[in-house]
């Protein structure tokens, strides 16, 4: 009977971890893009099926008056004049007011009235000084921010991937938060199964796996993904298994079959 039973456990548990799972294969990014700003479509600069790369402007919104808000950022931020004559000025009254306050402590060599008007033009001259300086930083920080408005109206790709939706076209008009480009970048793929507990916890991350693929052929890929909770209702863990896509033949969203074949890790 103890033997039998061994049999019998041995049988029902072999399935669990020798089988076929089958998911659903998924891109490393799926992206719907959109702007931060409303305004006008300047340019569409992509078109459905394009490839794109990192970085590259996809729609650009009509930024003329930005664009202008900027210079004059620009222009006050370099206009350094003030500051430079003031630098200068600086050099030439601090040493009058250190000769002046000398001269007062010897007795009639100078006015007190005479030392104190020099000591207050260099207090004057080094406060409008910091003042200017400080202006300077605000200045700075004020055409970065108009810089960054600018920007804001340019709408580039966050990685590199296949544009397989464009939401708008030239002279309409562009809201905030509203998909605009769906861009995808299956370079990297993963298959996403659900398979037992015992099954899941025979895998280790990192550890290579077959996977059979619904529009034929067979990929080796890697573990990148083990769930730490099991499905109440059904017991299953849900795994990732990462390859890559180099030629772009498998489609997201296909199916593929996720072989275990019981022998534990490897």
């Amino acid at each position: 009977m103890k033997a039998s039973a061994l049999l019998v456990t041995t049988l029902l548990a072999g399935p669990a971890l020798a089988a076929d799972y089958v998911g659903i294969v998924h891109a490393r990014h799926k992206l719907s893009l959109s702007l931060p700003v409303t305004g006008v479509v300047a340019k569409v600069a992509v078109e459905p099926g394009q490839k794109v790369g990192a970085g590259q402007a996809l729609i650009l919104l009509d930024e003329r008056a930005q664009a202008l808000e900027e210079q004059r950022r620009r222009t006050q931020y370099e206009d350094m004049s003030e500051l430079r004559a003031t630098e200068d000025r600086l050099k030439v009254v601090q040493p009058l007011a250190e000769d002046a306050r000398k001269l007062a402590a010897s007795r009639g060599a100078i006015s007190r009235e005479d030392a104190a008007r020099n000591e207050l033009d260099f207090i004057a001259t080094r406060g409008r000084l910091a003042q200017l300086q400080t202006q300077k930083v605000r200045e700075k920080l004020e055409m970065q921010l108009a810089e960054t408005d600018r920007q804001q109206r340019r709408l580039v790709a966050p990685v590199a991937g296949v544009v397989t939706k464009v939401g708008i076209d030239l002279g309409e008009w562009a809201k905030p938060g509203d998909t605009l480009v769906e861009l995808v970048d299956a370079s990297v793929l993963h298959l996403r199964a659900n398979v037992p507990a015992a099954a899941a916890r025979q895998l280790k991350d990192g550890q290579a796996l077959p996977i059979s693929l619904d529009s034929g052929g067979t990929v080796n890929g890697n573990v990148s993904f083990i769930s730490p909770a099991t499905d109440a209702a059904s017991g299953l863990v849900e795994v990732r298994v990462r390859f890559t896509n180099p030629a772009g033949r498998i489609a997201p969203g296909s199916k593929g079959i996720l072989k275990l074949d019981g022998g534990g890790t490897k």
